[in-house]
């Protein structure tokens, strides 16, 4: 038995909001024994990592912890495959392991999902069309100051103890891996956890359904919700939805009360869940971060290539993962079958480098098209207002827009967009520089890190190898 939490301190406007729109009181402890199963469980049956570590770097590190660390229990069951979370010996939750689809949380009953088929559960299918970036054993630089550079982004602060920020640091230029680094426990098959850079990975998907024709990103989106014309909501669009412009009630605030929050850890149907929400602004004239509406692009994405995990499975596969060579991957689902586009896709760092390699050379890999042409433009374009210089699934080397309404840098080079991820995961393209570098950890800071300890990284790789 061990302890452990995920809360973050209570807000009084948040709360207030929560109460005056029907949540629970209660939903910061709930989603904290939500958080607990979900995590463990993922990061113990798929990532391979013990749950001591999981509990003690990731979850145990999170704001606030302390205030109910006390009260909280877990439990791994290795043969079930589950694990179950109390607080205060209620607040009961249960994740399972569901071989080929992850950790899924359970509410009332076992999710429906069929188990799939032994071709799924075997692995990668087609020969890759991108050229191996690396051999089997792990890279590292006769350059000095490159070796240096990694140090640096895993580098302890000087007192206190070891808090084992950086998992792992790729960089790759000109389609190789120049020098990698993994902390004790992870390697180079070690998946680990996207949260919102599978953002980009639905950009992908959606990228690739427009490519042959299957979708338009400037028609209203096949939300069943929306068919009838005089919804106010029929003519959301998934340029939209991808840049998190739909106006929407769906505004992602990084409160434990937020409607993210209660989609990702107590609704069976996300989608169904986002779908529901009404505008409260009218479409495109608003920008505000929500995962909520990559959950209505992952039910696009379902619906439109079989309306089922083991479908979109098979399509990820065959389009995306089999040509890029993505072997440790595993994608998420809830118990509606929809993919957990927004938050929860698992895999290594060569195979999120490999992702970056894809949006490095305009969406073709190995002189094969993935994606349209033009949708790499289209989606590292950044949205009018966003902040970041957010644009389609991407970030932008664009900061939050200053007091006179110009950009601000953020010390990233010219050009360079990325995926981004809760606790500090990047996958950063230098288009300048033919660069792909990949961070994974456990950071608390927000965004590009309080330290600047993401752009020093950039700065340092580009540095030693000129």
């Amino acid at each position: 038995m061990h302890r452990s939490a995920f809360v973050q301190p209570a807000i009084a406007v948040p709360a207030l909001a929560c109460l005056l729109g029907g949540c629970s009181p209660l939903q910061p402890v709930r989603a904290a024994s939500s958080y607990t199963s979900h995590t463990i469980c993922s990061e113990t049956f798929i990532s391979g990592l013990p749950a001591a570590q999981v509990y003690a770097e990731t979850i145990a590190t999170t704001p606030a912890y302390g205030l109910i660390d006390w009260l909280v229990r877990y439990h791994v069951d290795p043969i079930k495959r589950e694990v179950s979370t109390t607080i205060a010996g209620g607040f009961f939750s249960r994740a399972v392991y569901r071989d080929g689809l992850g950790c899924i949380l359970v509410h009332q009953t076992a999710p429906p999902e069929a188990p799939l088929p032994k071709d799924l559960l075997a692995g990668a299918g087609a020969p890759p069309s991108l050229p191996d970036i690396a051999g089997p054993a792990k890279v590292t630089s006769a350059k000095a100051a490159l070796e240096a550079a990694v140090d640096r982004a895993f580098a302890e602060p000087p007192y206190g103890p070891p808090q084992r920020l950086t998992k792992s640091v790729v960089v790759v230029r000109d389609g190789r891996v120049i020098t990698e680094r993994y902390a004790p426990g992870y390697d180079i098959d070690t998946p680990q956890l996207s949260f919102s850079m599978a953002k980009t990975v639905i950009n992908a998907l959606i990228g690739i359904l427009v490519r042959d024709g299957r979708l338009a990103v400037d028609q209203p989106a096949p939300v069943p919700a929306w068919r009838d014309p005089h919804d106010p909501r029929h003519g959301i669009t998934i340029d939209n939805l991808l840049r998190h412009n739909s106006g929407l009630a769906l505004e992602e605030t990084g409160s434990p009360f937020d409607v993210t929050t209660r989609m990702l850890m107590f609704e069976d149907d996300t989608a169904a869940y986002a779908e529901a929400a009404p505008l409260i602004a009218p479409i495109g004239s608003r920008w505000h971060y929500s995962s909520p509406g990559y959950a209505i692009l992952s039910r696009i994405v379902r619906d439109e290539v079989g309306g089922n995990a083991e479908a979109v499975l098979r399509f990820a596969r065959r389009e995306l993962f089999d040509p890029l060579g993505m072997c440790n991957v595993t994608l998420e689902f809830d118990a509606a079958g929809t993919p957990l586009g927004s938050s929860f896709f698992y895999a290594s760092a060569r195979d999120w480098a490999r992702l970056g390699m894809l949006y490095l050379d305009d969406g073709v890999v190995g002189g094969r098209r993935i994606l349209r042409e033009g949708w790499v433009r289209y989606s590292s374009r950044s949205t009018p207002g966003a902040f970041y210089g957010y644009a389609a699934g991407v970030w932008t080397s664009l900061a939050p827009t200053g007091a006179e309404g110009g950009p601000v840098g953020t010390g990233l080079p010219p050009g360079t967009f990325f995926a981004n991820g809760r606790l500090g995961q990047f996958i950063l393209i230098v288009r300048s520089e033919r660069l792909v570098v990949v961070r994974l950890g456990v950071t608390q800071a927000p965004d590009l890190g309080d330290d600047g300890s993401i752009p020093r990284l950039v700065a340092d790789v580009i540095a030693a190898l000129h």
